[in-house]
């Protein structure tokens, strides 16, 4: 058991860090195997499981618990076994499309351009050789 305050602090700290991340990871297994489960069997729901599942192992990511690359593998896996059960993947839309419209800026009336003064000539010197 540590004695220094500080060192007493970070084992708090790091068990905190541990259940959070226990957490995520066991999340992401279950919606791994759910998904799975549903190509063996129902395939109705395998979208939605799919993208629920990628989600989980983007959340994975975003918090430190498994690295980019492990994820990026995971998830061509995933797509990979969707594709060999021959489920079609379903329409996506756009999330863009979906979020109202920003408000345009008033437009602004062209302003005449000024005619720009010329700068006299400069006055070329002879070099010494």
């Amino acid at each position: 058991m540590p004695i220094i305050q500080s060192a007493k602090k970070r084992v708090r700290v790091a068990n905190k860090a541990t259940i959070r991340n226990r957490k995520t990871k066991r999340s992401m297994k279950e919606s791994i195997k759910a998904l799975q489960a549903s190509l063996n069997g129902d395939k109705k729901k395998v979208n939605e499981l799919q993208a629920e599942a990628q989600s989980a192992i983007d959340t994975a990511v975003k918090k430190g618990v498994i690295h980019k690359n492990k994820a990026a593998r995971k998830k061509a896996q995933l797509a990979e076994a969707v594709k060999e059960a021959g489920v079609k993947p379903a329409k996506t839309t756009k999330k863009a499309a979906s979020k109202p419209a920003a408000k345009k800026a008033p437009a602004k009336k062209p302003t005449a351009k000024k005619p720009v003064a010329k700068k006299p000539a400069t006055k070329k010197t002879a070099t010494k050789k």
